[in-house]
């Protein structure tokens, strides 16, 4: 993805580069409200998604993982490339997308330019719409690949770190009755986010969003299993990269 990113900008002419996605729906204004971003002298003007969802089961991994415009902070916004543009200077100081890294090359460059103070501006209204992948083996494989690329490039260690922690905590506490209601109590205040995002995307459909209160733990629950296991396998890839350098 990075090797395409890099010889698609390389081969631009213009000092301002908007990206998005190959499968993605962009609105008819979405270059126009980055273009203003820019031309207001961001260095970074960053859009948001929304999901497209034919199926139950999309929904539920939309409320899972795109958040609500209202719930977004332009000051700790990290943008997907899927609805971005900046300045060429700017991509170049921070040496561009990673080609080494095969997936999360977009989260590595937003690191970059948070580390070196670039002006990131947000347009919530800068819309593309994206794809939610269909089936439980495509979204395991997608989630799986992101942690992955986390560790191998050395990204969110604390928020990999809390979700081994608070999994493994309840499982050892689970072991003990009392401590489950407290396990239950957690997973409800944890739950009540993407749920609530649901039922937003539900409008009209009652049954679908009862069904949404088992349908969205359990979407948080296989990402998270999909996360962890692909952190670990970037953690075990890292490593066996080192000792190959050493």
């Amino acid at each position: 993805i990075s090797h395409g990113r890099s010889r698609a900008i390389a081969s631009a002419t213009h000092d301002v580069i908007a990206v998005s996605d190959a499968d993605c729906v962009l609105e008819p204004d979405w270059l126009e409200r980055l273009a203003r971003l820019m031309e207001d002298g961001a260095d970074v003007a960053m859009g948001f998604y929304r999901p497209i969802a034919d199926n139950f089961f999309q929904v539920c991994s939309a409320a899972v993982h795109l958040p609500d415009p209202r719930e977004l902070d332009e000051a700790t916004f990290m943008p997907s490339s899927r609805s971005l543009a900046f300045k060429r200077t700017a991509y170049e100081s921070a040496g561009g997308y990673p080609e080494w890294l095969e997936i999360g090359e977009d989260m590595y460059l937003d690191h970059r330019w948070r580390e070196m103070g670039m002006d990131m501006r947000l347009d919530p209204e800068a819309v593309v719409h994206w794809r939610v992948r269909p089936t439980v083996s495509s979204t395991w494989k997608q989630y799986f690949g992101y942690a992955r690329g986390d560790a191998i490039a050395g990204m969110w260690p604390k928020r990999h770190a809390v979700r081994f922690a608070t999994y493994g905590t309840a499982a050892v506490l689970s072991a003990f009755w009392p401590s489950r209601i407290l396990i239950a109590i957690g997973a409800v205040a944890y739950a009540s986010r993407p749920v609530r995002r649901s039922f937003g995307l539900l409008t009209g459909r009652p049954l679908q969003r009862a069904g949404a209160l088992m349908g969205v733990p359990a979407m948080m629950a296989l990402t998270d299993a999909a996360k962890m296991a692909g952190y670990v396998s970037g953690l075990l890839k890292r490593r066996s990269t080192k000792a190959g350098h050493s």
